[in-house]
């Protein structure tokens, strides 16, 4: 069994809050056609319309910071949200330009991606992100390359670890789907889903249970949310109880992916900060 991570200021296990601002891109992904039904793309537009401002709110109100990761084609469809974000002082990471597989695609390709969502974030907030993640948490066969290349500190998508580690020069910030609220709330019909849809304060316990386990093996909880699925009130409350809850423990890091980065730089052997 390896040691646990060694986390600052003696604490046990960290978690990072993270959303994807997915909006109408991830649907459009699956098939551009799908921008001819309003309806759908209204339940994605919930997510920079309403529940951006929400989870804003939330969160300042708790005086946390979030990692928001936005594909390009969201911050060109919602920058008045995309800066909303920035200017609450979240970080803002990289994922994708249209929420785009990236199985298959030549090193040229994915390139060309990076660089689009890159370009799209930076006219709309003026930043350019340090981290990425894999729309599907999907890597391409040139993806940790190119991020490296491009000076990316982090990548996001990986699974194999609970907590932080290295790949080649970069930091990975490991991923589980139990914490995805996708599995837990999203459905549209035959599209998405399977119609059961979880009760929030269901979500709420699953996920102290989950970081409970966590904390005991020095790990790394990633909460990957979506304003579309979590900025829903009842939803809403439960992930600030949940926050709350972990904050009342004292011996959690709650921090945004970047500062775990910089935090898992400094500490693992063969990352410079």
């Amino acid at each position: 069994m390896t040691a646990p991570f060694p986390w600052p200021e003696g604490r046990r296990a960290a978690v990072a809050v993270t959303f994807d601002v997915d909006a109408e891109s991830v649907m459009l992904a699956i098939d551009p056609a799908l921008a001819e039904r309003p309806s759908l793309m209204s339940h994605q537009r919930y997510g920079p319309v309403t529940g951006v401002p929400r989870l804003l709110a939330l969160l300042a109100e708790r005086d946390l910071r979030a990692t928001f990761f936005v594909p390009g084609a969201t911050a060109e469809r919602h920058p008045d949200a995309v800066r909303a974000i920035a200017e609450a002082g979240h970080e803002i990471g990289h994922h994708g330009f249209e929420h785009e597989s990236l199985l298959g695609r030549s090193r040229e390709e994915e390139l060309e991606i990076l660089r689009r969502g890159l370009d799209a974030l930076e006219r709309a907030a003026g930043v350019r992100p340090r981290g990425y993640r894999a729309p599907w948490w999907e890597l391409g066969a040139h993806t940790l390359a190119l991020l490296e290349e491009l000076g990316f500190a982090y990548d996001s998508s990986l699974f194999e670890r609970d907590a932080p580690y290295r790949v080649g020069g970069i930091v990975e910030i490991p991923v589980s789907w139990a914490f995805d609220d996708w599995e837990r709330y999203a459905f549209w019909p035959e599209i998405t889903g399977s119609g059961v849809i979880a009760r929030p304060s269901e979500v709420l316990e699953a996920w102290w249970e989950e970081i409970d386990a966590l904390a005991e093996v020095g790990g790394c909880a990633v909460l990957t949310m979506h304003p579309f699925l979590s900025g829903r009130p009842a939803r809403a409350r439960a992930l600030g109880a949940l926050l709350d809850r972990i904050l009342d423990r004292g011996d959690v890091w709650v921090a945004t992916c970047g500062e775990i980065a910089d935090h898992a730089a400094r500490v693992l052997p063969g990352v410079s900060p």
